[in-house]
């Protein structure tokens, strides 16, 4: 009798297992604001970010598809230094993912948990941690990355007073 039950619990056990891998995460749960916890280039060691290395990266997912990427960086006296990367637009449906206009891809992002998703890009393998942050800090990044395009008048004065 004892091992009925021992097999009967094993096989539930693995059936819970099974189905608790397949939860289909909603695609909604992307939006908000993530930062890089690691990456790792294929074949190398992986890079954890944060306090350790003073490096990470910021994304934010907006619910009408704005988005924005920054590098974020902690110098040595403990100031945060923002370096924008880029910020437009992103389309995130079944699986299909693409940032910018760029080509969608199917599973260049997955969706772990509703607070983790692990991204690839060029060989290198990501994972992105759900962060709440203020207002406040969001819209700073944001405006940051939105000024990231020079505009083109400024773009002429600068090519022709300090690239001659």
């Amino acid at each position: 009798m004892k091992r009925v039950i021992l097999v009967i619990a094993v096989a539930l056990m693995s059936v819970m297992q099974a189905s608790a891998q397949n939860v289909k995460i909603d695609d909604k749960e992307l939006v908000g604001t993530w930062y890089m916890e690691s990456m790792q280039w294929e074949g190398e060691k992986k890079t954890m970010c944060g306090k350790a290395t003073g490096y990470t990266q910021f994304k934010y997912y907006g619910p009408d598809g704005e988005y924005a990427c920054a590098e974020l960086a902690l110098t040595k006296d403990g100031k945060i230094v923002v370096m924008p990367h880029e910020y437009g637009t992103y389309t995130f449906k079944d699986g299909w993912y693409s940032e910018m206009g760029r080509e969608k891809i199917k599973d260049a992002m997955v969706m772990v948990d509703k607070t983790t998703f692990k991204g690839t890009w060029q060989k290198r393998h990501d994972i992105w941690k759900k962060v709440s942050l203020s207002d406040k800090a969001v819209k700073y990044i944001l405006d940051c990355c939105k000024t990231k395009e020079t505009p083109a008048d400024v773009q002429q004065i600068i090519k022709q007073n300090m690239f001659k």
